[in-house]
């Protein structure tokens, strides 16, 4: 019996995948769970026209994020943090500061995008990766300084 999945089912394929299954697992599990429904031509129609639709968005969501990341490829913010001897900060430069620091020049970016390989300890400029999009990546350009 051919059907469409309407959710991802483990073993069988993900939402929107025409597969094959036996009768009698499609009437009673996937069709009453409402995981599937029937492979007529109407439904497959619907389904290529939400697959179209879908596609659509994620590309208009991704030129959007793209045209962000060139902002932010420019971008250069300054923190301030308190320094002991050996021009050595106290504690480290977070994500939390670097987001306050994007929020106070107009961008909006989670701290949980911003990626961080080992905390800032000391003054200088650094490149910070902010992952925006799956594919998407931007460089901001950090600059820690003497308060």
């Amino acid at each position: 019996m051919r059907i469409i999945l309407t959710e991802n089912v483990r073993n069988l394929g993900i939402s929107g995948d025409l597969v094959n299954v036996k009768a009698g697992f499609a009437r009673n599990y996937l069709l009453p769970q409402k995981k599937a429904m029937l492979a007529d031509p109407r439904n497959i129609k619907a389904i290529e026209h939400a697959k179209l639709i879908a596609e659509h968005k994620m590309k208009k969501a991704r030129a959007s994020v793209e045209a962000l990341a060139e902002k932010l490829n420019d971008l250069k913010i300054t923190i301030a943090h308190l320094v002991g001897e050996d021009e050595k900060i106290f504690g480290s430069v977070t994500t939390m500061e670097i987001a306050k620091a994007l929020d106070a020049e107009g961008y909006d970016i989670d701290r949980k995008k911003i990626i961080l390989d080992k905390p800032i300890k000391e003054l200088g400029e650094f490149k910070i990766p902010v992952k925006l999009h799956q594919e998407v990546k931007a460089e901001i350009t950090l600059e820690v300084v003497k308060k």
